[in-house]
């Protein structure tokens, strides 16, 4: 679990394909440099958010300045970091412990989709960011003022198109100078997390109406046949 409050900003010093790996085949490893800060009490087998993807160090150098992980094939399709090279930058938070405070918001490291910059606009010292989602359906769990991952960065929603499947989030100053967004121009990729509580509720709602509408003693199912017969009455002039 993370909080979505970026640490540093590392730099990709190898990407290298693999045809078979431990990632489960033809996936890549990655190795990060420029980032010692967050490397003190690295171990093998812990998470650290990498734009906001949650991967596993399986090899840290002895100095600690730098940490390799393994890519999956299926997280390759979910993310863009597919599209990282060397010299690319990267946002990175380890996994939070008991003694963090929660500033940010509950995040899994678990990309739901890809999104591209379609605006970006100076507002004073800050800057308005506008999103259009790749997988559309991630659309409806995204509300104005609620909680986002941006590349694994905490951010607050200020603006929801439905029609257009786009969202808008402002960055203030000080977190421009600690990201990688301010970097991408209008036409880059960005990961997406949307807050998991709205999908949690989402689901028991399916769930919940789904077992309702297959019980004909529900009290939806009941509501669902009166109103039907008011309607058949109605219509027959009874």
């Amino acid at each position: 679990m993370f909080t979505g409050l970026v640490e540093t900003i590392g730099t990709v010093l190898e990407y290298k394909s693999l045809d078979t790996s431990e990632t489960g085949g033809n996936g890549v490893s990655i190795t990060i440099g420029d980032c010692s800060s967050i490397l003190g009490d690295v171990h093998l087998g812990d998470s650290i958010s990498t734009n906001g993807v949650c991967l596993t160090v399986v090899e840290f150098d002895e100095a600690r300045t730098q940490f390799k992980v393994g890519v999956a094939p299926e997280t390759l399709r979910r993310t863009d970091l597919g599209d990282l090279g060397e010299g690319s930058k990267v946002n990175l938070e380890r996994a939070v412990t008991s003694e963090v405070r929660l500033g940010g918001h509950v995040v899994q490291g678990h990309v739901d989709t890809i999104a591209t910059i379609t605006n970006r606009q100076a507002d004073g010292n800050a800057i308005t960011f506008t999103f259009k989602l790749r997988e559309t359906e991630n659309i409806n769990y995204i509300v104005e003022k609620g909680f986002i991952a941006v590349d694994g960065t905490s951010l607050t929603v200020t603006h929801v198109d439905y029609d257009t499947f786009e969202f808008s989030i402002m960055m203030v100053s000080y977190t421009q100078g600690k990201v990688i967004m301010p970097l991408k121009p209008v036409g880059g990729t960005v990961n997406i997390e949307v807050d998991l509580t709205g999908k949690l509720i989402a689901k028991q709602i399916d769930v919940n109406l789904a077992s309702q509408i297959g019980n004909p003693d529900s009290a939806l199912a009941r509501l669902v046949d009166r109103l039907v017969e008011e309607k058949v009455a109605k219509a027959l002039g009874k």
